[in-house]
């Protein structure tokens, strides 16, 4: 039997910790009227549904590159991302509105245990998938799961608002308690959608990687002493994986199979250092200028 990839099995166990939480969140929402319940009801059921949207990113991204998709389906992740961070802000603005019209007709809850009691039990769950997560993250480094992973994030806040707000306005009294933590809570997920949406738009976008890691690849690449000179270095992410490349300058003199000695020679140092990069190095003669005009941010090693 072929073994689930990481990220796939962290998809399926996010759909599986939405679907227990759904149910026990439901119950509770109909005993206590509580709007900060609701609002961490319908966050769940918007969970189940992006969770279902991310275990399809995982699936797809995993495809090995085809014909028609020769550098892999990798922006599938992103594009999961971007439907969550959808679902994610429509949930914060019905929460919101409800948290308002709460605290304009000032109606009270009832019944805080169940409420508590629940959010209570899903604290501990959500840590537990939150965990998990962060371990198949540090490994795989899927966005669609990274994505997943903030707004289980957010849940840890909003259970725990929810124990406040029923604490607050149902054992002390205190008159607006409850939809003013919802509005926190709509406040919270909106945030938390915007990071996402940034991330996701930088992967489709091609942005390049962060300026720290750039310079370490140019710097274990120019300690090859064969290696004259890099330009044109430009990187990308897509899902879980990186592509790299960049012109590199050799001795006008050199043949091309000692030429393509060093480019082999560059690539199993950078691959060591960066395991699972797809490289593509081009040979330029030192001293050759392109017909084309460098751009003025190049950058230049040797």
């Amino acid at each position: 039997m072929k073994a689930i990839p990481l990220a796939q099995r962290a998809a399926i166990a996010s759909v599986a910790t939405a679907c227990f939480l759904l149910v026990l969140k439901g119950y509770a929402a109909a005993r206590t009227d509580s709007v900060a319940m609701l609002g961490s009801l319908a966050d769940t059921g918007l969970d189940l549904f992006a969770s279902l949207v991310t275990l399809w990113g995982v699936r797809v991204a995993a495809v090995p590159a085809d014909d028609d998709h020769r550098f892999g389906h990798g922006k599938a992740e992103a594009l999961a991302a971007l439907f969550q961070v959808a679902l994610i802000t429509v949930s914060a603005t019905a929460i919101g509105w409800q948290a308002v019209t709460r605290l304009i007709d000032g109606r009270h809850g009832a019944h805080a245990e169940y409420g508590i009691g629940v959010s209570l039990l899903a604290l501990a769950v959500t840590s537990l998938l939150i965990s998990y997560q962060r371990r198949v993250l540090a490994q795989t480094g899927s966005i669609a799961i990274r994505a997943d992973n903030v707004h289980y994030q957010s849940d840890l806040l909003l259970n725990g608002s929810v124990i406040v707000a029923l604490v607050l306005d149902q054992y002390l009294g205190i008159a607006g308690a409850d939809p003013a933590f919802g509005v926190l809570i709509a406040a919270w997920l909106a945030w938390g959608a915007w990071g996402s949406a940034v991330a996701a738009i930088d992967q489709l976008m091609d942005k390049e990687w962060p300026e720290e890691r750039r310079a370490q690849f140019l710097a274990i690449a120019a300690r090859h002493p064969e290696l004259r000179g890099i330009h044109d270095l430009r990187t990308r992410t897509s899902g879980a994986r990186d592509f790299v490349q960049f012109h590199a300058d050799v001795a006008p003199d050199m043949t091309i199979a000692e030429a393509h000695r060093v480019m082999e020679e560059v690539e199993d140092r950078l691959r060591a250092e960066f395991p699972g990069v797809e490289i593509l190095i081009h040979p330029d003669p030192e001293g050759w200028v392109p017909h084309r005009r460098r751009k003025p941010d190049d950058r230049q090693a040797g």
